[in-house]
């Protein structure tokens, strides 16, 4: 590998937090360029599935209780997370993927802050409780990453919480107040796997509370992830028991198994770019025995690292070249496309969300399906 290239994988990894399998020369690219925001109009994310309408609340949390791991004489974490439900009607404020400002920190271009969704913001909510999905981005990454399988599930009836791990990602205050990332440097670690579970726990706290003015049914919650995002997911299902199952989408463990097996259900949905011996880059087969309850190993060969988030989507519709570098496009985002790929992950992150929370069973978690040729279940 050219000294280039390693300066350009460094540079992603800081961005994004990415463990890259660079491809050989042998390897397909990403399909098609990366193109720019359409002349005629703005990007819009791929339609929700679901047959309701969906609406959005941001909400600004301060925890008390411990100090910032990142920024040290910081007495308390902050933290910023966007919720979607199922709403009766629509308001009339589109809920926007972010700001230009943030875009533009984030990213070096404002084009993110033209894409546009598929909610709105603080809508009529619809009447009744509804099961809690909890959602971590990856590393170096904004929670509107995963804006496109948020909105799918909101709109199939699920409450979704986003979440933005402070100082892990440039992250947007109320009143334009942006706080950077920090802690940007190489792909992560067990101490923010821990981090990141005190987050989301916290986050579980407020979301459940009576106080909340949430439709949340507190008996039904799972938490899915991106990444290290994925795997503080499991994490979390090992600790707290409120949680119910956990899926993690291309992430690697950085914490050894636990003492007792976890019983409870859990997904693994990854790309599994394979290393030089022909074995999975991420290291799930040392944590596949620890997992005694229902489990599930799909890969999706064609796709890449980013192929489970919203970035291999904007990838193929804004110009973000100066932040990722086209020559790791095929490491990063595979030979599916993007809309494909959005498909893919909604229907099986959909399918293990029904089954657990809902008791609503699938054949595409007991079997190949001939409507979704790329996805293989692995046996380890």
């Amino acid at each position: 590998m050219s000294q280039r290239l390693i300066r350009l994988v460094a540079t992603l990894v800081a961005l994004f937090g990415v463990l890259v399998t660079v491809a050989t020369p042998s390897s397909a690219a990403a399909s098609g360029p990366p193109a720019a925001g359409t002349a005629s109009g703005s990007p819009e994310l791929p339609a929700p599935t679901g047959r309701y309408l969906v609406g959005a609340r941001t909400l600004h949390l301060t925890d008390t209780s411990r100090p910032d791991p990142w920024k040290p004489g910081t007495a308390f974490r902050e933290l910023m997370t966007t919720v979607w439900y199922p709403a009766l009607f629509p308001s009339a404020r589109e809920t926007p993927f972010m700001s230009a400002q943030l875009s533009t920190a984030a990213f070096g271009t404002a084009e993110l802050g033209t894409v546009r969704t598929h909610s709105t913001t603080d809508a009529v909510s619809l009447p009744g409780r509804r099961p809690l999905v909890v959602l971590s981005p990856g590393f170096g990454m904004s929670r509107a990453s995963l804006t496109g399988l948020a909105e799918d599930l909101a709109s199939r009836g699920y409450v979704v919480a986003s979440l933005d791990h402070t100082y892990e990602a440039v992250v947007e205050f109320p009143g334009g107040r942006l706080e950077p990332c920090l802690n940007c440097t190489g792909q992560g670690g067990p101490e923010v796997v821990r981090s990141r579970v005190k987050d989301i726990r916290f986050l579980l706290d407020r979301l459940t509370s009576p106080s909340s003015g949430l439709p949340v049914d507190c008996s039904r919650i799972a938490v899915v992830g991106h990444a290290i995002g994925g795997t503080s997911a499991v994490e979390v299902l090992g600790e707290d028991a409120r949680v119910d199952a956990a899926a993690t989408m291309d992430g690697t463990f950085f914490t050894p198994p636990p003492a007792q097996p976890v019983t409870r259900p859990v997904l693994l949905m990854g790309a599994q770019w394979p290393t030089a011996g022909g074995t999975p880059a991420a290291n799930w087969v040392d944590r596949w025995s620890a997992l005694a309850g229902w489990k599930r190993w799909l890969s999706v060969p064609t796709a890449g690292h980013m192929s489970f988030s919203d970035a291999h989507w904007l990838y193929e519709h804004i110009d973000l070249t100066g932040t990722i570098p086209p020559v790791l496009a095929p490491a990063l985002f595979g030979t599916v496309g993007g809309e494909r790929a959005t498909a893919i992950t909604r229907s099986y992150v959909g399918s293990f969300l029904d089954l657990q929370l809902r008791g609503v069973p699938s054949p595409l978690l007991d079997r190949p399906s001939p409507a979704h040729p790329e996805v293989s279940f692995v046996s380890p």
